[in-house]
């Protein structure tokens, strides 16, 4: 007789990782009763005109690092930021994250860990983990290897949604750093250590942590940041620097007619960016079209609330201004787009 199991998928250790997720989630976010369902749903009250935005993303090559380094709670976290960053750009507050984990084999300790890393990032972007799928696919994955995927979903009242069709000439442009890397990059960051022969396990210049540590700093949830600034002033637009960078990511939410100037000497670049630059030989252009550049968060505001907006932002700089001309970013003295 062959069994489920004999082909190399274990349903049990499935069922107690589901188990395991109940018990943290009704920990975390209280008697929430979706985990295990088909479908995990959440009420909506005292919002009118309601819109829904979604967000689907994963965490990329970074996970080839974090699997090496057995760091998998930072899967996790940065998981839950690239998902719940890109919806609070729109206005919306995220309500509910699902996740997909795929694996060839099911290893219990290591998705807890991941688990983990979901919980803390859901708690701190205030938002319920709402249900997901573990996926055992032996023959599919190698050995020790699995994949992320998040789903999010939030909701504002029509009349908060943020477009950037409001930007004008005249607004001010303002930087939330970042707090590395993020989750973008990886592959050429791979590359430089591959190329170099480098040894992530050892500090990359006298008085930095091991390069492992820099590279797997949890991406930086910026969803209470931008909440607590959207109740203060009117914002106009709100960009998530990811991969494409500064210029690729702030054009999406410029209007036709307007046009971004950043100043790159507005602000420090991180240490580790100024190094993988210089290691790898990467022209300024090509960083700032791949890297945040110690900017993980984009906001434009009317010019007159600028000081205000900053007060409110604490650790944020204004970067540059809005003008008139074509649609695009313009870094002084590097790119064009």
């Amino acid at each position: 007789m062959t069994t489920y199991r004999e082909s190399g998928v274990d349903p049990q250790k499935a069922e107690r990782l589901v188990d395991y997720i109940k018990k943290k989630v009704k920990k975390a976010f209280g008697d929430y009763e979706g985990i295990g369902s088909f479908a995990g749903g959440i009420s909506i009250e005292g919002i009118r005109n309601p819109v829904v935005f979604t967000s689907t993303d994963g965490v990329g090559t970074k996970l080839k690092i974090i699997q090496r380094m057995g760091m998998h709670r930072v899967g996790g976290i940065d998981l839950v930021a690239m998902n719940v960053n890109d919806v609070i750009t729109t206005g919306a507050k995220p309500i509910l994250f699902l996740d997909y984990i795929a694996t060839g084999k099911i290893k219990e300790e290591v998705l807890k860990e991941v688990i983990d890393g979901i919980v803390e990032g859901c708690e701190e972007a205030e938002c319920i983990l709402a249900g997901g799928e573990t996926a055992e696919m032996p023959g599919f994955y190698p050995e020790g290897v699995y994949d992320l995927a998040g789903f999010c979903v939030g909701i504002c009242s029509k009349e908060e949604v943020i477009d950037g069709k409001g930007i004008n000439p005249g607004d001010t442009v303002i930087g939330i750093p970042s707090s590395g890397f993020h989750s973008n990059g990886y592959s050429l960051i791979r590359k430089v250590i591959d190329e170099h022969e480098i040894d992530i396990t050892k500090p990359i210049y006298e008085g930095s942590p091991p390069l492992c540590e820099i590279l797997l700093k949890p991406t930086r949830i910026y969803v209470v940041t931008i909440q607590r600034l959207k109740k203060n002033l009117n914002v106009k637009g709100i960009a998530h620097i990811t991969g494409g960078g500064i210029p690729g990511n702030l054009a999406r939410i410029l209007p036709d007619g307007r046009r971004a100037v950043i100043d790159p000497e507005s602000w420090e670049f991180p240490e580790e960016m100024k190094w993988l630059m210089e290691k790898g030989g990467i022209p300024l252009d090509e960083m700032f079209r791949t890297f945040n550049m110690g900017i993980g968060m984009v906001v434009v505001v009317d010019g007159e609330v600028r000081d205000k907006a900053l007060d409110l932002l604490e650790d944020a700089i204004q970067i540059g201004v809005i003008e008139e001309g074509k649609k695009g970013v313009t870094i002084r003295g590097i790119s064009q787009s």
